[in-house]
């Protein structure tokens, strides 16, 4: 390494890293609330200069946390866009295209708009100590609720979705959706939805039934026992169940959050980072999205996952490096109490912000670590400032 960023101690790099990120930010930032990535002709080309859901919902969280008075101010401007592009049934769009002032929702419907939108609203009221946000958009957020509402399913109490719906947007997953249902579960906490401990005992049930009780439920029972029969990593939580078929590939994202939001208790937080842990999804960055990529050869392949030759094994949402999802990841350490942990963790992320001469790059390849996707990617920063304040406070805007 021969950059002057590469000779710093962890303090001065994190604290390069937190000057950087805001700055980033600034410069992606319009009235209309902040562009995923910076302006370029090849993002322009590539759709980031829009208003993604959840983008905006995890930068938000971010700016709030920065410490910044224009970031913190500005934070909720691209939730605003959303909010006045919310569909009649209450669905909020994948992204606001801002040159046609259009919203997309994807092929099969993007889910987790929704519960970001819904999740930054709540938070961003949280830090700032009452409920403007909640009172001002009271009337879409009941619509909002009530669009995610029809999603669940009547006996579980999970929310249910196709498959390549949610952030991992060329990934199989689809039935019950380990990352889509941490989130339910958490803005079931945040609004006071009913059958939140329903949902939550129903999630253990699902996504590990290997430390659960047998299921009551004749449903579950079938759902388990398909699962039951297999069971390679038994330290996770499964990516996804459907009714014959789920996910062993790892995934770290929404592992991570099950962590973080209340999902896991201190045995199986305990259990699930440190699995995390032995597979060395931080290693040497924080993290890679998966533990066991699909491979081509498995049945769980889709065509579409060799779309822009981008999913292979260790790329993209099929096993690269993502610095946002590294930022709940230390989140998640800190809120588990491994506080020193996140502190070493916090410094490689900085490092791998700085690659490129601080990039920000979007996702790195697994194994070979080249830089990939887009630079000058928004929620990378705010999950890096989101990150740094839970290190330097140790606590999180997650937890009650």
């Amino acid at each position: 390494m021969t950059r002057a960023w590469s000779r710093l101690d962890d303090a001065s790099l994190i604290e390069a890293c937190r000057s950087r990120s805001i700055r980033l930010l600034k410069r992606n930032l319009t009235p209309d609330g902040i562009l995923a990535a910076s302006p370029s002709p090849r993002a322009r080309k590539r759709g980031y200069l829009a208003i993604f859901g959840r983008d905006a919902a995890v930068c938000a969280i971010g700016m709030a946390l920065s410490g910044d008075v224009e970031l913190e101010h500005a934070a909720a401007a691209g939730l605003y866009t959303l909010a006045e592009h919310q569909a009649p049934n209450g669905q909020i769009a994948k992204f606001v295209d801002l040159q046609s002032d259009e919203p997309d929702f994807w092929y099969l419907g993007c889910i987790d708009s929704t519960l970001w939108w819904l999740i930054a609203l709540a938070l961003l009221d949280r830090l700032r100590g009452g409920s403007a946000l909640k009172r001002r958009y009271s009337r879409r957020i009941k619509l909002a609720i009530q669009w995610l509402l029809a999603q669940e399913h009547q006996r579980f109490f999970l929310l249910q979705q196709n498959e390549a719906s949610d952030w991992a947007d060329i990934m199989p997953r689809s039935g019950f959706v380990l990352y889509t249902n941490t989130l339910w579960y958490f803005v079931k906490r945040l609004y006071r939805i009913a059958r939140a401990h329903e949902t939550r005992e129903y999630f253990n049930g699902l996504f590990h039934p290997f430390s659960a009780a047998i299921a009551e439920y004749r449903r579950a029972r079938l759902l388990n026992d398909y699962v039951l029969r297999s069971g390679r990593n038994r330290d996770l939580y499964l990516s996804f169940v459907n009714f014959s078929f789920f996910g062993e590939e790892g995934d770290v994202f929404g592992n991570v959050l099950a962590v973080l939001l209340g999902l896991a208790d201190a045995r199986a937080s305990t259990r699930t980072l440190d699995a995390l842990t032995r597979a060395h999804v931080n290693d040497p960055y924080p993290v890679r999205v998966v533990t066991h990529p699909i491979q081509r050869n498995d049945s769980l392949w889709r065509p579409y996952m060799a779309r822009h030759r981008q999913n292979f094994v260790w790329q993209y949402h099929n096993g690269g490096i993502w610095p946002m999802v590294g930022g709940f990841w230390i989140t998640a350490l800190v809120q588990a109490g491994r506080t020193e942990r996140a502190a070493e963790e916090l410094a490689k992320l900085a490092r791998v912000c700085a690659l490129r001469d601080w990039a920000f790059t979007e996702w790195l390849q697994g194994k070979t670590l080249a830089p990939r996707g887009m630079a000058g990617q928004s929620w990378n920063a705010a999950a890096f400032l989101m990150a740094r304040h839970a290190v330097s406070t140790g606590g999180t805007v997650f937890a009650r």
